[in-house]
């Protein structure tokens, strides 16, 4: 079996990620790809040299470095795709549960949704100028539009809100989305696509509509940086403490459906999730306040038992 490398295998599918379009994921990929060249101390990377204790010891120096567990995660899944499709070529030698000893899964994070007592001073709080009150456009239309994604909304054209029915595909699935508009969201839609509306290009004023391939995704990418600080801000002028992005919204939107008991096929077809896992790790915790009072009830339930006479 020839010596292969790592990091080539990894350059060639960045390459080709790059060429589908595929700009964030080959983004990941890079990411991923630095990160084991600056812990190897090499760009020249056999896969003879990927071990479980190298695994191991990786995982390790990436959590010394402070990542996430998520981010680790991110990057092992990277390194394992990318050993398994040189396995399949013939290139890598097959080593069975060679990722076991690390973690690759994805560890629910809480406090990435909000109380409805923050959504709502979010929603209605009085701001000044015209870029907080777009951002807050943004927000409420999000939220009402089953917790849009902020990709998705800023990629709504003209031809995806038809009669009151908003008709789109998802931009990281394709998975297809169809919901009737609410009577709340006309004017704020009005409101926020101004004279955009009709023709080509895009709805809102997020994306110029005139860039494409690399240019596109980097548009976009300062687009959502953009959006994130109006939302600090906006947050700041609500008097909220807690953190604010794109992802509260739609994690928002999951918590308070399953606050409101509804099932979570439903909450999953919502969001356009292609699978209910996904679903599981937006609603593995519950609020801390709804915690509470179940474990407060519990408690008293115990503590104050009274047997029944007779």
């Amino acid at each position: 079996m020839d010596e292969k490398d790592l990091v080539e295998g990894m350059r060639e599918y960045i390459s080709l990620l790059q060429k589908e379009g595929r700009y964030s994921s080959a983004k990941s990929y890079q990411d991923a790809m630095n990160s084991f060249i600056r812990y190897s101390g090499t760009d020249r990377i056999p896969y003879t040299s990927i071990t479980k204790d190298t695994l191991r010891r990786y995982e390790a120096y990436l959590l010394e470095k402070g990542c996430m567990r998520n981010t680790v995660s991110t990057y092992i899944r990277r390194l394992r795709c990318i050993y398994n499709k040189a396995v399949e070529n013939g290139e890598a030698a097959f080593i069975p549960s060679l990722f076991k000893g690390v973690f690759t899964g994805v560890e629910s994070q809480r406090k990435k949704s909000l109380p409805l007592g923050d959504l709502n001073r979010l929603m209605i709080v009085p701001v000044k100028g015209e870029k907080l009150r777009k951002t807050q456009l943004a927000l409420c239309l999000m939220f009402q539009y089953g917790g849009m994604s902020f990709v998705d909304f800023a990629h709504l054209n003209s031809g995806n809100i038809k009669n009151g029915i908003l008709d789109y595909n998802r931009q990281k699935t394709g998975t297809s989305m169809r919901l009737e508009g609410l009577d709340t969201a006309e004017a704020m839609y009005k409101e926020l696509a101004g004279e955009r509306g009709g023709g080509s290009g895009y709805l809102f004023p997020f994306l110029s509509g005139t860039k494409n391939g690399h240019e596109e995704y980097l548009e976009y990418n300062a687009a959502l940086s953009r959006f994130n600080r109006n939302l600090k801000t906006l947050r700041e002028v609500a008097g909220i403490a807690s953190d604010v992005t794109s992802y509260t919204i739609r994690h928002s939107f999951a918590m308070a459906l399953k606050e409101q008991n509804v099932p979570i096929e439903m909450i999953s077809e919502l969001l356009g999730h292609k699978s209910i896992k996904t679903t599981q790790i937006y609603l593995r915790s519950f609020s801390l306040d709804k915690m509470t009072v179940v474990n407060k009830s519990c408690f008293e339930n115990v503590y104050n038992y009274m047997p029944e006479v007779g």
